[in-house]
């Protein structure tokens, strides 16, 4: 295993569609390409800025349907071949302890499939 496997969080993929929307403004901003307990890879149908935090709420399928919600550092950005989208990198940098651990049992979870 190499350092860069020890660094990451195995990243789950997400084959439903999860929608993340923005807490501030209640706006979907995209959906959830993969997400680990650490972060995320959104494609953005919404315009974000690079460098910037965001708060944000989603639902993950198959656990108790309560919302988890995230704070966000965007860390990069790249333009997606679809107009008016992004694939767009997260940190979280914060999270309650009860929604991290239902994140981390989500992604975790046996059958998973992961990037």
């Amino acid at each position: 295993m190499s350092s860069k496997d020890h660094r990451r969080s195995p990243r789950r993929k997400v084959a439903e569609t999860v929608l993340v929307s923005d807490v501030m403004t209640e706006e979907i901003v995209g959906r959830i390409g993969n997400l680990s307990g650490g972060g995320m890879l959104l494609m953005a149908s919404a315009p974000l800025t690079e460098d910037a935090l965001y708060q944000f709420r989603f639902r993950l399928p198959g656990i108790d349907g309560a919302d988890i919600e995230v704070g966000a550092h965007l860390l990069w950005l790249d333009r997606a071949s679809s107009p008016g989208q992004s694939w767009v990198g997260f940190r979280f940098i914060s999270l309650t302890d009860a929604h991290r651990a239902r994140l981390n049992g989500w992604v975790e979870a046996p059958g998973s499939h992961y990037d």
